[in-house]
């Protein structure tokens, strides 16, 4: 009786831990057009910083500078830009963001959803940056610009990546001194959902109070 009762427990704990296994695994459709570093031809970074997950918070921000793209060779060379200025200018270990999405649709891997960001002191360490390219200080990006930004957080959510409650903050919402994500579309992204008015003040440490 003993041993049929710790065979039992045994191929309990085996299906337990199948189960799990199997949960972690789960793929996760996904219904958009990503392009890896490998594809936009990244260079490599200088250091990476892992982070834990789900995270708890996504913000939004424009580049500014390079303006839109609307064509995949254009939105590559923006990616390229970008990443030079942040490494060589800025001296950061990669280009900052998490992820960047062009005028073209397409979701461009930045950072990738585990490696700290270099978009939000005190929040780098917590959040996931996604980089609308272009600059929408006046005009809002084109919709299936702003539509795959949705698809691309659901995508994280289902993924584990990111918190079910998350918080969506403006760029602007978390860092002083700066208009980002641009005001036509800060005004936009006020009706999104999970989208957060006042942002929580995270105390600076080593890990968040710095880009790198």
């Amino acid at each position: 009786m003993a041993n049929y009762c710790m065979i039992l427990l045994v191929t309990l704990l085996i299906v337990v831990v199948i189960t799990i296994f199997l949960m972690e695994r789960r793929e996760v459709p996904i219904d958009f057009e990503f392009v890896t570093r490998n594809e936009w031809k990244a260079r490599d970074p200088v250091h990476i910083e892992k982070m834990k997950n789900p995270v708890p918070y996504v913000i939004i921000h424009h580049s500014y500078i390079p303006k839109a793209c609307n064509t995949s060779d254009h939105c590559i060379e923006a990616m390229l830009r970008m990443q030079s200025m942040h490494i060589d200018t800025n001296k950061w270990n990669d280009i900052g963001y998490s992820f960047a999405v062009g005028g073209d649709g397409k979701v461009y891997e930045g950072r990738g959803w585990s490696r700290v960001g270099a978009h939000a002191p005190t929040y780098n360490n917590k959040s996931i940056g996604i980089c609308i390219i272009g600059d929408w200080s006046d005009d809002l990006p084109p919709e299936n610009q702003l539509e795959t930004v949705h698809k691309l957080i659901q995508y994280g959510v289902d993924l584990g990546m990111i918190q079910r409650n998350y918080s969506l903050f403006g760029h602007r919402q978390v860092r002083e001194g700066t208009e980002c994500p641009g005001e036509a579309l800060f005004e936009e992204i006020n009706n999104w959902a999970h989208f957060c008015a006042i942002a929580p003040y995270v105390y600076p440490d080593k890990s968040n109070n710095i880009n790198r």
